[in-house]
Order: structure tokens, then C-alpha cells, then sequence
């Protein structure tokens, strides 16, 4: 790709905002206040706003490598915090992919160097779901549901955190699981039950 071509890009790109709203660029300057937290995968196939149909200030975003929710990563931490306690997000979403590269090199043994560490967070869930992993022998239907028991985990991840604890006291704060699919262009609703899972866990993760 030439770079140069992005700056041509982007000039048309304003140009087209303009034509639509003249007051786009001052209206998005003054801040934002989304009402909605989105964790995705870093993929560069997976949008975010885009197929979602949301525009500009909609949508608080964050992505890594198949869409992790992982305490200690202060990345993603912070996000969550600050859209939480801060945004006063009202749903969080955490979106996967079928056809995830990372989901696919935590199946496999190869050692990818700085890599490994943050596979395991992915091997762990395989781990704790192998028994209904093994019972599938077609191989990508093997990987298409770990994407979603993944995207299970990281939901229940962000159930641990203080800060959706907090807002959960507050206001209706409510925590979605979904999985793009690429073939059809498709969102699909993992439907989790995100009350559910407080009422099984609590005793567990309660923060007071």
C-alpha cells in the first residue's frame, strides 16, 4: 500500500462528513459520551463501528489479539475503567470472530515466543471447557466453538472486575457476548446471561 494514498484518503473522507453534517468535526471535538464498551479482536478483517452501523462517539473501543479480558493486562484494564467508571458505559460487548488466527495458534503446541504468555489465557479456556471441546471432531467446528466459549470467559472475566461490580450497583450495566461471522457479514448473539452468571459467581469474585 502506498501511505500516501491514506492522506488522500482521509481528505475525502472529510469531505463526505462535511456534505452529510457541516457541524460533524465541531460536534465530535466537544467529547464524547458513548453508551456502549467494545472489546474485539485485533484482526484486521474485523471491524468495529463499521458493522455495527454506528458512527463517530457511539462506540468506546478496544481490541487486542482474540478479544482478551485478562486482569493484569493493564491495557485493557484501564479501558474498562475508564469507560465504566468514568463514560458511564451502559453495555459492554465483547465480540469475537470465527476464523480467529489467535484462537487457532492456542490449539496448536508451536512456541511463538513472546506470544505464549498471552495464548494461555486462551489454552486456559480450552482447558476448562475440554471435555466438550473433544466431542467435536470436525476440527474447524472445533475452533469456531472455542471463539465462542472464549468470548463466554471474557464476559465472565469482566464480571470480576470491580468496576463492572460498582456500576452494576448504580445503574443497568449489562455485559454481551457476540461472534462475527466473516463468511456472511453476520453478529451473533451468544445470548449470556449476564445475571445469571453474577448469582454463580459472586461468592467467588464478590468485591466488597
Amino acid at each position: 500500500m502506498n501511505i500516501s494514498k491514506i492522506f488522500q484518503n482521509n481528505q475525502k473522507w472529510i469531505s463526505s462528513k462535511l456534505d452529510q453534517d457541516e457541524q460533524f468535526f465541531d460536534k465530535i471535538s466537544k467529547g464524547q459520551n458513548p453508551e456502549i464498551l467494545y472489546i474485539g479482536c485485533s484482526d484486521s478483517r474485523v471491524t468495529a463501528e463499521e458493522m455495527m452501523g454506528l458512527q463517530p462517539g457511539e462506540a468506546f473501543v478496544h481490541r487486542n489479539m482474540a478479544n482478551m479480558v485478562i486482569s493484569i493486562d493493564l491495557n485493557a484494564m484501564t479501558v474498562i475503567n475508564y469507560a465504566v467508571d468514568h463514560l458511564k458505559v451502559k453495555h459492554i460487548i465483547v465480540c469475537g470472530h470465527y476464523g480467529c488466527g489467535g484462537i487457532k495458534a492456542a490449539m496448536k503446541s508451536d512456541d511463538l515466543g513472546i506470544l505464549n504468555p498471552w495464548l494461555r489465557n486462551i489454552r486456559d479456556v480450552f482447558r476448562l471447557h475440554k471435555t466438550t471441546l473433544s466431542q467435536i471432531e470436525d476440527e474447524s467446528k472445533r475452533y469456531d466453538r472455542l471463539v465462542e466459549l472464549n468470548v463466554q470467559e471474557q464476559c465472565i472475566n469482566l464480571i470480576k472486575t470491580a468496576a463492572v461490580q460498582r456500576a452494576s450497583k448504580k445503574w443497568d450495566i449489562n455485559i454481551h457476548g457476540w461472534v462475527f461471522d466473516m463468511s456472511s457479514g453476520k453478529l451473533i448473539d451468544l445470548k449470556i446471561n449476564y445475571k445469571k452468571i453474577i448469582n454463580g459467581i459472586e461468592e467467588i469474585y464478590r468485591i466488597k
